[in-house]
């Protein structure tokens, strides 16, 4: 019931996200304490007044970081995401194109200007099939999901994205049930587009709501589909004659991982 009445707040746009990112309302509190393991008698021996108020729980560590591009292309990138609504970055491995995607979506979700993060990314194993997977939904997409969440663990602690997970402010949503959904007041990261089919990515974008930002992220050059079927190059190329929408071409030189992931890529 309550992670229900707060997805509908959330899509109502009266959930207060502040709250998972200000810790200061709930140390200035002045309501009363729940001690985790209750009464201990190791509290007498540390000479401890149990009329005393009760020590406050510990701030938890904040992760937020001042990133700032590496490369030109990166700093386009950034640019396009704050003046722009829908962007596609298109670019090889270890340019940042997700890592800038969550970061962005992170900051618009503390400064309020969306109520949510919606992540999606096509079930595609690269190469290999490892057959069904256990559990719930998330767990099934979880493995294909983990880059997205490495991108979110280097900007929320894990207690602030276990609660958003469970709360809905930061929502999973399989491509395949995307169909007649309206994201609204949202930051949408669509990661590893190029595989997904031109149909697919059309039904992706058309979901884009009111207050609402989109990245699409991929590389046509890395499709796990058959060339003819993966419709990220194709929609790009389309898109990229639309004044309102940005497509950001990320090159081998604004690649951030080891420098012989640029140099592999020229001889591969």
């Amino acid at each position: 019931m309550g992670k229900r009445s707060a997805v509908r707040k959330i899509r109502n746009a009266e959930f207060n996200t502040e709250a998972y990112f200000d810790d200061e309302a709930r140390n200035n509190s002045k309501g009363l304490y729940a001690i985790d393991g209750g009464w201990s008698p190791d509290d007498e021996e540390r000479g401890r007044s149990w009329n005393r108020k009760p020590k406050e729980p510990q701030r938890e560590q904040r992760y937020t970081k001042n990133v700032k591009p590496r490369s030109e292309g990166q700093a386009e990138l950034m640019k396009a995401i704050d003046s722009h609504n829908l962007i596609c970055a298109l670019g090889p491995a270890g340019t940042g194109k997700t890592y800038l995607a969550i970061t962005k979506a992170v900051e618009a979700l503390q400064k309020g200007e969306v109520g949510r993060i919606v992540l999606a990314r096509p079930a595609v194993e690269a190469g290999e099939q490892i057959g069904f997977l256990p559990g719930a939904m998330e767990d099934k997409l979880a493995p294909y999901l983990r880059p997205l969440y490495d991108a979110l663990s280097d900007r929320l602690s894990p207690k602030q994205l276990k609660d958003m997970l469970a709360e809905g402010v930061i929502e999973i949503a399989p491509i395949g049930f995307m169909r007649g959904r309206t994201l609204n007041n949202a930051f949408v990261v669509v990661d590893e587009a190029q595989n997904c089919t031109y149909t697919q990515l059309k039904m992706l974008l058309t979901r884009l709501g009111w207050h609402s930002t989109m990245v699409v992220t991929g590389d046509p050059a890395q499709s796990d589909l058959l060339p003819e079927i993966s419709g990220l190059a194709k929609a790009a190329d389309k898109l990229e004659a639309m004044s309102d929408v940005a497509v950001v071409r990320l090159q081998a030189e604004d690649v951030v991982r080891h420098p012989l992931v640029a140099q592999m890529l020229d001889t591969l």
